[in-house]
Formats: C-alpha cells, sequence, structure tokens
C-alpha cells in the first residue's frame, strides 16, 4: 500500500450558522454538504453559501445525476434539488449508524462507521447487495473514474485511502494531518476530493494523485 501526506489545496468555511460538516457531494456545479438539519450548496469558486433546503441531514449525501440522497438517522431520502421535496425513503442498512454514501452505476454504497464496513445497496429498496471490510472506522465514500475511495476517523487520525472494490485491500492511502478529520467525501471527478469536516463546520479540497502515480491492482 503506498501512502502520502493528503495534499490540502483550499479550505471552505467555517460557513455561517454551520455547526458540523457531516456528508458532502458534488453535482458538477456546487458542492452539496449536511449540516444536521439542513442541506446546504455552495459555491467551488467563492465558497459561498448558494442554497438550504430544510431536511434531515444527519450523515452521508450523494448525488446520481439527477437526484440528491441523504442520510437522516436511519433512513436515506431522495431529494429533489431544486424543490427539496423528499420523493422516497428507504431504510439505512446500519439502522443509524450509517456514515458515507455514494452513488455508483445505478446503486447506493454506504459507509458502516463503527462496523468498519461498506454496503452497496439497491436505491430501490435498500437491499444490500454487497459488503466490504475495513480496516478502520468507515467516513464518507466516493466513486470517481472505476476507484471506490472512502475516508476514515480513528481517534485524532485520518485518511482517504482508496481500496480494491472486489476485495476491501487498501491500495493507497492520503494521510490528514494530526487532528484534521474526515467526516464526508466526494469526487468533483477530476483532480480534487472534497473532506466534510466535521465539527471543524469546514470542507476541504485535497488533491487526487495523478492516475499514472499511482499504485495499480
Amino acid at each position: 500500500m503506498k501512502r502520502s501526506p493528503a495534499d490540502i489545496v483550499r479550505e471552505y468555511g467555517p460557513f455561517p450558522g454551520v455547526e458540523q460538516v457531516a456528508g458532502v457531494t458534488y453535482d458538477g456545479e456546487r458542492i452539496w454538504f449536511a449540516t444536521g438539519g439542513a442541506l446546504k450548496a455552495a459555491d467551488p469558486a467563492t465558497g459561498q453559501t448558494l442554497r438550504s433546503i430544510d431536511v434531515a441531514a444527519h450523515a452521508g449525501t450523494a448525488f446520481d445525476g439527477h437526484h440528491l440522497y441523504q442520510i437522516a438517522e436511519d433512513r436515506i431520502h431522495k431529494i429533489d434539488p431544486e424543490s427539496g421535496a423528499v420523493l422516497a425513503s428507504i431504510p439505512a442498512p446500519g439502522g443509524g449508524t450509517d456514515s458515507g454514501l455514494a452513488w455508483h452505476e445505478g446503486t447506493l454504497w454506504v459507509g458502516q462507521y463503527r462496523d468498519r464496513k461498506i454496503r452497496q445497496i439497491d436505491p430501490a429498496t435498500g437491499q444490500v447487495l454487497r459488503t466490504i471490510e475495513s480496516q478502520r472506522f468507515v467516513t464518507g465514500v466516493s466513486w470517481v473514474d472505476g476507484e471506490l475511495w472512502h475516508g476514515t476517523w480513528e481517534e485524532d487520525r485520518s485518511d482517504v485511502r482508496r481500496v480494491d472494490p472486489d476485495t476491501g485491500a487498501v491500495l493507497e492511502a492520503l494521510e490528514m494531518p494530526a487532528g484534521v478529520g474526515v467526516s464526508g467525501l466526494e469526487s468533483d471527478g477530476a483532480e480534487r476530493f472534497y473532506c466534510g469536516g466535521g465539527r471543524s463546520g469546514k470542507i476541504r479540497a485535497i488533491r487526487r494523485p495523478a492516475r499514472g502515480a499511482r499504485q495499480t491492482r
């Protein structure tokens, strides 16, 4: 496994009235982030808050190209980003212990924090399709260019790691500075990951390693 320090290229926040940042996703234009009682959107160029949807938003957030998905206690809500309406709801696999959330090729991938697992589920029913074991507490989850990445946060240490989606083997880890946590994770589809910062109230952008510099599977 290749380990290297995470290259933090930008910080956003703290945001007005936001005490914590949980899940994070990106819709191609805006960074969406869960704050407990609301789902907010920020401009990645300026850091300015653009939208706020009044909906329970306790953990992971995902975007499927049209809709947002948000963990709210023991449920996952499907949300219209324009109206803010909850269109559907399914049970979260961890029953309230869920953390990260990502969309990939028609399914949702859900982090299970203290269980140290990632579960692939059917977004229509919540049925568990696959389970991957992790070595550490799992926070945010992200897919980009066919690669599965997830955040960890245990005691005062966090990293963002690339894992084999079949075996869970860790292929690469980007280590955050001591005391800097990762509560949510999403790629911008290019060279950055957006990382929720928990009770710091911040979002941090870290550089995604160039594909040619990565250790192969």
